[in-house]
């Protein structure tokens, strides 16, 4: 079956809190599509269309990135295993991004923490997926590969949740490899899982170095939601059309880097039937370790497997 998620104010929130309620109750296998705002809580569908501003419902004190949902699923409850399959991604016509005025440790590095914060504002073509800006008298054209940043399903802990930092049950992973034709597979922590999406990414280096990607609403996010039963998850992992992927997150780089690592060998060794040691050789040929972000409080590394690189 096939469900539309209004923009609607009544469907908006920026935390996670398994005590809300779902604003959609679907069935595994339902497909939904949506659109997505752009980070500072505004949509615009065309250049001609006065861009709208949007509240959460929830009324958070200080709201995190806009995110549509709860969405519930039935049948999912802990112990299983919710697939996001994504089946396509269509960013809007305009995207953001920022760099400096703001005191962290990347800016300190290169010396730009102190300055004016700069705003760099891009004209995407969902088309030809391409990007302007211009900066000064210069045009710099970029090509586009969208994603959606932000993923999770609820944490099991009480309270509410900043949207901040990614976490064991997904949430802002900020993963550039997460394009339309991947799947992300996340641990279901409460019942009907209570997934949330946002945060439309146009195009993002590893690391997200400067704090934001081009931020920018999505038109048209359309991805089936599935339960797995009898797979045991304790953190994200993806597939997508390049590879397998698995993740850490961590304030030290390291911590995340081994988490990565260790849930990637495991995972080799499922694929393989080896022994952890054997997996780790292989992986020592094959796999790449990526720094997915730097900026979210806990930093993120992912370990990625290029699909037919063992065979």
């Amino acid at each position: 079956m096939l469900h539309r998620l209004a923009v609607d104010e009544r469907n908006l929130h920026g935390s996670f809190c398994k005590d809300y309620q779902p604003v959609l109750t679907v069935d595994s296998g339902d497909t939904v599509q949506l659109t997505t705002l752009d980070i500072q809580w505004g949509y615009s569908s065309s250049k001609g269309e006065e861009r709208a501003v949007y509240q959460s419902r929830e009324k958070e004190a200080k709201p995190g990135h806009p995110m549509l949902g709860p969405i519930a699923v039935r049948g999912a409850k802990p112990g299983t295993v919710l697939e996001i399959k994504l089946n396509d991604i269509v960013p809007g016509w305009y995207g953001r991004n920022w760099a400096g005025g703001i005191k962290n440790w990347q800016n300190d590095s290169v010396g730009i923490s102190d300055i004016e914060r700069v705003q760099v504002d891009w004209e995407l073509n969902p088309t030809t997926m391409t990007g302007t800006c211009q900066i000064g008298q210069k045009s710099f054209h970029v090509g586009l590969s969208p994603f959606i940043g932000l993923m999770g399903v609820a944490p099991a802990e009480s309270g509410v949740h900043t949207t901040t930092p990614p976490r064991y049950c997904g949430g802002n992973i900020d993963c550039k490899e997460l394009v339309k034709g991947s799947s992300l597979f996340l641990p279901v922590a409460v019942e009907g899982a209570l997934f949330s999406i946002g945060d439309g990414h146009a195009l993002q280096g590893d690391g997200e170095v400067s704090g934001t990607a081009i931020e920018c609403p999505m038109d048209l996010v359309d991805f089936t939601l599935i339960v797995h039963e009898g797979q045991q998850l304790t953190m994200p992992r993806a597939k997508t059309p390049s590879g397998w992927i698995t993740f850490g997150f961590n304030e030290d780089l390291n911590a995340a880097a081994a988490a990565a690592l260790n849930a990637m060998v495991e995972l080799m060794q499922e694929f393989y039937s080896i022994e952890k040691a054997e997996a780790m050789a292989l992986a020592s040929a094959a796999v790449d370790l990526r720094v997915t972000q730097v900026v979210n409080q806990v930093k993120g590394v992912h370990a990625f497997l290029p699909h037919g690189a063992i065979r």
